[in-house]
């Protein structure tokens, strides 16, 4: 058996959708679907979110308006018959989330924030589930938050394999159906709390399921044509590699590309499993495999996080930067789950680079000052070359102030500042 996963541009509108039955059909083996939230709407889903906890719920209910209107469209272009159960379905979870948006906030933000985002996901399943029935590609929708459990970490969810395993191998058995429609990103805890599993964690969804079920492969269906040495967005000329190490993807998963989210790779890793990155646009061609492929060195990969936010951090004492200080370091940023991009040390300093993410970011400022003089600065990109050249190098600085670097000998990194100009 295989396992696809379809992102949030796959099944963006009716025909999307439609599109991905022309390729199911093309497939004849058993196969698990992991399908991710409609288009943007986890962002909007983010701000129906903070509309909500912030007691606006005048707004709360405008976003969640759109949300619903957007939905109900796609699904009534698919299946022309407002009477189908599969409206009233999603008729009647709308009903739910404005009667949840009413109530008032946990006051937990990361718990609140699973309880309603992760409806993206059951929204999009039902849609693509119901409209390949419809469309006669028999199949079982499934509620994966049933059998993927994982620990109570809100928006970060730990999954518990053992107990995962067992339960994902009793409903995933093939014998009623050689097809099944699940959700990515989302998960519960043993007391049947949603929880999700990182943002843009539908791969890693994908890759769990693949191990647990000893899958033959992994195919992530995107709207580009495999892995590129850059983001188009942000890089012209890119050129797509056709094949990866499964270390190589690794360590550019790390470093922040964003066509594969950072945790599929170990899982598929540990059972030999390949990954298949193509696109859903042309889908008769090759795209990328992921494999323990052998090869000396691909060519220069540049990854660019944008947003960036350098903090520097003194002793206070001006004393030397030493174990227990990290061990507090580590902890702040562990505790408030802020992402290290980036670190460096010196003897009275260390510098960290992260995500502009205004939800953490204060907290971990607020708690370093307490025993650390911290300055930050915002507004920066990383920028990330696996397989570096000083050409390479040399091209990304152009316009820009170089603030800090670090090399290895395939990976340089470089937090920079925009002089103000184009690239």
């Amino acid at each position: 058996m295989k396992v696809f996963k379809f992102g949030g541009a796959s099944v963006k509108d009716a025909d999307a959708v439609r599109n991905i039955g022309v390729i199911l059909l093309k497939y004849k083996e058993p196969l698990v679907v992991v399908v991710s939230a409609m288009g943007k709407t986890t962002n909007a889903l983010e701000r129906v979110l903070n509309a909500y906890v912030s007691g606006d719920r005048g707004k709360a209910r405008a976003e969640l308006d759109q949300i619903r209107d957007y939905h109900m469209s796609v699904a009534g272009d698919l299946i022309s018959n407002t009477d189908h159960p599969l409206m009233t379905e999603l008729a009647d979870i709308f009903t739910g989330l404005y009667a949840n948006i009413d109530e008032d906030p946990s006051g937990f933000y990361n718990r609140d924030y699973d309880q309603i985002v992760s409806w993206g996901e059951i929204l999009s399943t039902i849609i693509v589930s119901g409209y390949l029935n419809f469309a006669g590609l028999a199949n079982e929708w499934v509620d994966i938050r049933q059998y993927l459990k994982t620990d109570s970490t809100f928006r970060e969810g730990r999954v518990d394999w053992n107990l995962s395993t067992h339960l994902i191998r009793n409903r995933f058995t093939f014998q009623s159906t050689s097809l099944y429609v699940t959700q990515g990103f989302l998960g519960s805890t043993v007391n049947n709390h949603t929880t999700t599993l990182g943002r843009e964690g539908s791969d890693y969804t994908a890759a769990v399921l693949a191990h647990m079920l000893d899958a033959e492969s992994v195919t992530v269906w995107k709207d580009v044509p495999g892995v590129l040495n850059a983001d188009p967005k942000w890089f012209d000329n890119t050129v797509k590699l056709e094949k990866l190490s499964y270390m190589d993807a690794i360590e550019l998963t790390y470093y922040g590309t964003s066509v594969i989210h950072p945790k599929t790779i170990q899982p598929l890793k540990n059972k030999g499993i390949k990954l298949y990155v193509r696109s859903f646009l042309h889908p008769d061609e090759a795209g990328t495999v992921i494999a323990d492929e052998k090869y000396d060195r691909l060519i220069p990969s540049f990854i660019f996080k944008m947003d960036q936010v350098l903090i520097h951090i003194h002793p206070d004492d001006f004393s030397f930067i030493v174990e227990d200080h990290l061990e507090k370091i580590f902890r702040c940023f562990a505790g408030f789950g802020l992402r290290i991009n980036l670190m460096q040390n010196s003897a009275v300093s260390f510098d960290v680079c992260v995500n502009n993410d205004q939800s953490r970011i204060p907290g971990v400022l607020s708690d370093l000052e307490k025993e650390f003089r911290v300055t930050s600065t915002a507004g920066l990109e990383l920028i990330t070359i696996r397989y570096y050249d000083e050409k390479t190098i040399e091209r990304v600085l152009v316009n820009k102030d170089l603030l800090l670097t670090q090399r290895t000998r395939s990976t340089i990194q470089m937090v920079v500042k925009d002089r103000g100009q184009g690239r």
